[in-house]
């Protein structure tokens, strides 16, 4: 059972390589992403048992210490956040839209986690990084109310880092604008 997420961030492509290899050959960890990033980085992301992501996110960055940007462990991720970190969520209608931009990939990560754990919201996305310039997007949906408290708990989790961009609530988004986001 996937309880914790950890985000190794490199300042090279071949270095992250190296470093997403050392953390898969070091625990029994699900490599969720190990990709490219704006701009010319590279993002390892796993998911497991709390201590195993520890191990894989210290053992990773041990590899080329010189060249690690950021290094998180995210222990006791709800599990609606692992489908939107794939893209994977089933959200069959749109209710009110909320949105949260962050400057950085793990503060994206525990504003969703915030979000889905203070109200009764489904999660669209978590966008990471690419083609977005380093910076990270959550989406997510519901009734009118849940939608501003968890992007409310989201943004204030993302301000607390300093890394908060920008957030919205649209409580009624045009038809057209949902074939966009689903």
């Amino acid at each position: 059972m996937k309880k914790a997420i950890g985000i190794l961030e490199i300042k090279n492509i071949t270095q992250g390589i190296l470093a997403a290899d050392t953390m898969l050959k070091a625990s029994h960890v699900e490599l969720l992403q190990a990709t490219p990033v704006c701009p010319g980085k590279f993002m390892i992301i796993v998911a497991g048992d709390v201590g195993a992501v520890k191990n894989a996110v210290e053992s990773g960055s041990q590899i080329s210490p010189g060249a690690v940007i950021d290094k998180y462990v995210i222990p006791n991720v709800n599990e609606n956040v692992f489908p939107a970190l794939c893209a994977t969520s089933q959200v069959k209608e749109l209710g009110a839209l909320g949105i949260v931009e962050t400057y950085s990939v793990a503060a994206a990560i525990m504003a969703a986690d915030a979000a889905v754990k203070s109200a009764y919201v489904q999660l669209i996305e978590v966008r990471l990084a690419r083609g977005m310039g380093g910076k990270a997007l959550v989406s997510l949906t519901g009734d009118v109310g849940a939608v501003k408290t968890a992007v409310a708990a989201a943004s204030q989790i993302a301000q607390d880092a300093g890394m908060l961009v920008d957030q919205l609530v649209i409580p009624a988004p045009h038809r057209d604008l949902q074939s966009s986001i689903l």
